[in-house]
């Protein structure tokens, strides 16, 4: 009795990522966003929120050099920043 077993018989089909593909940062523009995005990480235990500001200014920088598909970051999960920024605008 043969071992092998017939794998064709269910195909695979890839699709791609649902935002679409996010480049390597080859040329390090957005690296010291990142670098003070990791600081922040490991100085609060690996506590993401505690660090969302510095997570959004990383986006916001790949965001401008085409390095991922502009979102407005209300949709990326940063609405509460957004509107403390802009509270703050108006109290000065």
């Amino acid at each position: 009795m043969s071992t092998a077993m017939n794998f064709s018989s269910k195909s695979f089909n890839p699709r791609p990522p649902d935002k679409g593909a996010f480049p390597l940062d080859h040329f390090g523009e957005c690296r010291a966003f990142k670098e003070r995005f990791m600081e922040c990480l490991r100085d609060s235990g690996y506590e993401s929120g505690a660090c969302r500001q510095r997570a959004m200014a990383y986006l916001e920088c790949r965001m401008e050099r085409q390095l991922m598909a502009n979102e407005p970051l209300e949709k990326l999960g940063f609405k509460d920043l957004i509107d403390e920024k802009s509270e703050e605008k108006r109290e000065k």
